[in-house]
This record gives C-alpha cells, sequence and structure tokens, in this order.
C-alpha cells in the first residue's frame, strides 16, 4: 500500500490530531502515512465566523484535497463538520472521544466559574458559549475571541481578560492541561456538537474507506451520530447557540440533553432523553423536534429574521 495522505488543518491542534490519527492508520493498516496540510478559509478570517458562513469554512480546502485527489482520508475536529456533508465523502471513523466538557482559564490560578467578580471580562468566540455564560452569570461581559489555542491563552493577559473558555480536550491534545482551573459541568455549559471527538473522513465507496472503519470506536459513534442528528434536524449553523451532549450510560442506552439559546441567554428551550445505542440518530432528531416544540422554533425564528434583516 502506498503512502496515506492525511489532509489537515495546519494549526497545532489540527496537526496533533492528525499525526495521532496518521499512528492508529500506521498501526491498524500497517501503512505508511504523510500529512498534507491546508489553510482553511476558517483559518484565514479574524471576525466573526457567523457572519460569513459559518463553521464549514474550516472544512472546505480540507475536503476538497479529498475531491480533487491530493489526500486520501482527511482528520476533523468533529464540532467543526456542518450539519450537511458532500455526497462524494463519507465520515468513516470516530476514535474514542477525550473529554467533551468546556474548559474555565483564569488569569488568576484558582478561580473558578462562579467565583469570577461581577463584571468579570471573559472571551469566547463561540456564540453557544457566550449565551450559556450569560444564562448563568449575566453580570459577565463576553469578549469576542479568535484564534488557535496559544492565541487565545495569550489574550487573556495582553487584553486584561478575567477568564477564556475553550475546549477540555484540545487542551489536553496540546499538553496544556495545566492550564484548567475548571471542567465546566455540562449542567451549567452545555457543550457542542461534537466536542472532544475526532472525525475521519474519506471518499465514499473507496476501499480505504473501509480499511478506515478499523479506527472506528462504537460507543463515541453513537454519541457523536446522536449529537449530529440534533444538529442536521435544526439545521444549525455557527448563528445558532446551541448544544447538545449524548453520554453512554451502564445499562446500554445514552443519555442525551439538548438545548437551543437565545444570545442574551434569557430564553431557552431544552430537553433530555434516553435512547437505545441502535437507535442514536432517531433519537437526536427526536429530541431535536422535542426542544422545538418547547420553545426552540420561536428562538430560532427571531434569530433567522435577525440574520436576514
Amino acid at each position: 500500500m502506498t503512502a496515506v495522505r492525511i489532509a489537515t488543518r495546519e494549526s497545532d491542534l489540527a496537526l496533533w490530531q492528525a499525526r495521532w490519527v496518521a499512528a492508529r492508520i500506521e498501526s491498524a493498516l500497517g501503512a505508511a502515512t504523510e500529512l498534507v496540510p491546508l489553510t482553511t478559509t476558517g483559518d484565514r478570517l479574524q471576525g466573526s465566523l457567523a457572519k460569513v458562513g459559518g463553521k464549514g469554512l474550516f472544512v472546505k480546502e480540507v475536503e476538497e484535497a479529498l475531491l480533487e485527489r491530493r489526500a486520501d482520508v482527511a482528520v476533523h475536529s468533529a464540532k467543526d463538520l456542518p450539519a450537511a456533508l458532500r455526497a462524494e465523502l463519507a465520515l468513516v471513523a470516530f476514535p474514542q472521544r477525550a473529554d467533551p466538557r468546556d474548559a474555565l482559564v483564569t488569569r488568576e490560578r484558582g478561580v473558578r466559574l462562579d467565583d469570577l467578580p461581577r463584571g468579570a471580562r471573559v472571551g469566547t468566540g463561540s456564540v453557544r458559549r457566550s449565551a450559556q455564560l450569560l444564562r448563568h452569570r449575566p453580570d459577565l461581559e463576553v469578549v469576542p475571541l479568535r484564534g488557535n489555542v496559544p492565541t487565545r491563552l495569550a489574550k487573556l493577559e495582553r487584553e486584561a481578560l478575567d477568564a477564556v473558555v475553550l475546549a477540555c480536550a484540545g487542551l489536553e491534545r496540546l499538553s496544556l492541561a495545566d492550564r484548567i482551573e475548571e471542567r465546566i459541568d455540562p449542567g451549567a455549559l452545555l457543550p457542542a456538537v461534537a466536542q472532544g471527538a475526532l472525525a475521519i473522513e474519506a471518499r465514499r465507496g473507496d476501499p480505504l474507506a473501509r480499511d478506515l472503519e478499523a479506527l472506528d470506536h462504537a460507543p463515541t459513534a453513537a454519541r457523536v451520530r446522536a449529537e449530529r442528528a440534533f444538529l442536521s434536524e435544526l439545521e444549525g449553523d455557527c448563528n445558532v447557540p446551541l448544544a447538545a451532549l449524548a453520554e453512554a450510560g451502564a445499562d446500554g442506552e445514552l443519555r442525551v440533553r439538548g438545548l437551543v439559546i437565545a444570545p442574551d441567554g434569557r430564553r431557552v428551550a431544552e430537553a433530555e432523553a434516553r435512547v437505545e445505542m441502535g437507535e442514536a440518530e432517531r433519537g437526536g432528531r427526536a429530541l431535536a423536534r422535542e426542544v422545538l416544540d418547547r420553545g426552540g422554533a420561536e428562538i430560532l425564528a427571531a434569530l433567522r429574521a435577525g440574520s436576514a434583516a
């Protein structure tokens, strides 16, 4: 077998993830690997992603490398994937998930979310995090934040922020877990869809796609598929503050939580369900419909009307 070419973003975190997958491809398939680092539109833009096309901007060039056969496989942070994928491509494996929770990193060590002073300045580039932070602590000043993980950490001091919120998984993968002051309970900050999971993508029908299924972790795949089904049913994108988390229970069922929230945190529609592992996608879609019935439809309509205006 010739070397398997792996398309990836070229950030430190993305390269770590691609190398991690490369090692598993070499072990499972006995094939050499080669990284194909790419700069995506999302990496080049400095403004709000929600205003210029959403998180799909982090995968466009990577998927094009697959379609143009400049690469054989792509590695993504699963949370960066839009709800709808290109028909010619397929997600063929989800390796075991890391911690899906959000992390609080503070300028003053030993401070937790509830310990931050009134009016504390908290940086995040996520509308989901911003809305839930304001729901939990309406007194906070949420400061827009872009850039890779080291850049965001540097801005903690440079921009006089009291804290920033990042993904636990990203900090762990970059050996920065010691910066985490609090792994925020999902009850306060429900994670992004598929946060902490990696997605391996290949051309649909390619023999390599079947081989790559050896890297799949079935419990992770079920959790991610439930959350992505929730996202798909809501037709969610970067403009929509939504969150979902599926967790495996001891009884073999999935506990799935999901919500849609107004950007100011004042209105929220949320629901929870238990579903069989084999019914993960159906359960995720059913949960989304329940959230819509509980007021999510009105929140989404207001958001979309505002975007159109």
